[in-house]
């Protein structure tokens, strides 16, 4: 029975090669997958004469494709976990039934949110904080895009199962390949097809197609170590109603995503108008650029922590989390300095419009001012998944959005004589809040898994 693949072994490597040694192609691949949303931006924001308008209309889509990556997440980021835990354990067969369970789950999903947005799509924009000036550029785009909606069910969900095994580097390349494939894309179908909105639309589903070919070749190939296999893809429900619980976590993290856009984009519009409404979208593209590297780096601890977790090495567990909340703690004080001394290299990015740009440089001092901590938020509780804590992981994500950000939205703006700048204070104040939970909450539960994998491991000794 194959249990380890030939690049890494999960179970004997050096923890601190290990994890770097899968996280940063990760950190790579999530870099690179932000340019999937990023790029389509940096063109629209520069087409002449509307690319303000233009890029504010794509802004108010976010909330839409949040929703896809969301139940890409529901599905695998806890089918992922919970396969490499049976792998730890030696139970290869299921491992094997949560791949083909989940695979059928993405699929149907896929399937169900086109016909949603394609029916439904024009009223969810108006909805999320669409304009009259907005809302024909939002339509262009959401159009096309949800006939990709399988392409990036596929990319997002059964990537995170060769994440899982080990496969840092063909995990990478799934996201690569059609990054670039988007690159080039943009920029021939946007000018030189003279399609604008709608081109970048195109771009973008062509090459998330491109990277679901690769990543259902590799996963019914002969490298990989769980294999898409026709027995196994009816849905055990026995098996994936676990996974499920696992994946409502991350699924509220960026669901809530999507629902967060929707209260800022609302309320900005109500207080500022369509400029701060594109302030937002700059500031919610510089957040994903912050927030996935960070996953990358969680990306290449979670096979280490889920493997040695199920085979009960609480040491090569616990290393690992240390070894990750430092190099988190580490990104996220980098982007915080950026953010707050140099914030006109991320902004120069999305557009030339001085009055935009004058705009933005003070609210993203706002809005990024607590992020230098939320390395621990992201390493706490992307642990908590990796462990199959499902109940705490998921109090942790409801309470941050939940709980405390989007109640602070509209409750802050009755305070403060600036309205605008109090709804962008409300992300720096739910951040302080959420972390501080979070960490202790993380301490108690983490001496509590310790101590169970000891007592699992003293009878074997």
């Amino acid at each position: 029975m194959k249990q380890q693949n030939k690049e890494t072994n999960l179970g004997t490597d050096p923890v601190g090669k290990l994890l770097f040694k899968l996280a940063l192609p990760a950190i790579t691949a999530q870099i690179v997958n932000v340019l999937y949303n990023m790029v389509d931006r940096m063109y629209i924001g520069h087409i002449p004469g509307v690319g303000a308008t233009a890029l504010t209309g794509v802004g108010v889509c976010l909330p839409l494709i949040m929703l896809v990556s969301a139940f890409a997440a529901l599905i695998a980021m806890g089918g992922a976990p919970q396969s490499s835990i049976m792998l730890g354990r030696k139970d290869e067969k299921t491992a094997q039934k949560i791949l083909g369970s989940c695979t059928t789950m993405i699929f149907l999903c896929g399937i169900l949110l086109t016909v949603v947005f394609l029916i439904f799509g024009k009223k969810l924009l108006l909805l999320f904080g669409a304009s009259e000036n907005t809302l024909p550029y939002a339509l262009q785009y959401i159009r096309i895009y949800a006939c990709g909606t399988l392409f990036v069910q596929i990319s997002l969900g059964l990537n995170a199962f060769i994440t899982s095994q080990g496969f840092a580097m063909i995990s990478m390349l799934s996201v690569v390949i059609g990054a670039a494939a988007n690159i080039i894309l943009d920029p021939i179908f946007i000018f030189g097809l003279h399609m604008g909105v709608k081109g970048a639309a195109l771009a973008t589903i062509l090459s998330q197609a491109l990277s679901a070919v690769w990543i259902v070749k590799f996963l019914t190939g002969k490298k990989t170590i769980l294999r898409i296999q026709r027995k196994y893809l009816k849905v055990d429900w026995k098996i994936y109603l676990p996974c499920l619980a696992l994946g409502l976590s991350p699924f509220i993290m960026q669901s809530t995503e999507s629902l967060i856009a929707v209260c800022f984009n609302t309320s900005l519009l109500k207080y500022g108008g369509d400029i701060a409404v594109g302030s937002m979208t700059i500031l919610s593209s510089v957040m994903q650029f912050s927030m996935l590297p960070l996953q990358g780096l969680t990306q290449g601890a979670q096979p280490i922590v889920s493997y040695n977790y199920g085979a009960g090495n609480g040491e090569r567990v616990k290393k690992a989390f240390f070894i990750l909340l430092k190099a988190c703690c580490i990104y996220s004080t980098a982007l915080w300095a950026i953010a707050i001394f140099a914030p006109k290299i991320f902004i120069g990015i999305f557009t030339a419009d001085a009055e935009l740009t004058t705009y933005t440089v003070s609210s993203i001092r706002i809005y990024m001012s607590m992020s230098l901590i939320f390395g621990i938020q992201i390493a706490c509780q992307q642990t908590f998944i990796a462990v199959g804590n499902a109940k705490t992981s998921l109090f942790l994500a409801v309470l941050r959005k939940i709980i405390l950000l989007i109640p602070l939205i509209y409750i802050l703006p009755m305070i403060f004589e600036n309205q605008v700048m109090a709804v962008f204070l409300a992300e720096p104040v739910a951040d302080t809040l959420a972390v501080t939970t979070t960490a202790v909450l993380f301490t108690i539960q983490f001496k509590k898994t310790l101590k169970e994998l000891a007592l699992r491991k003293r009878p074997e000794a």
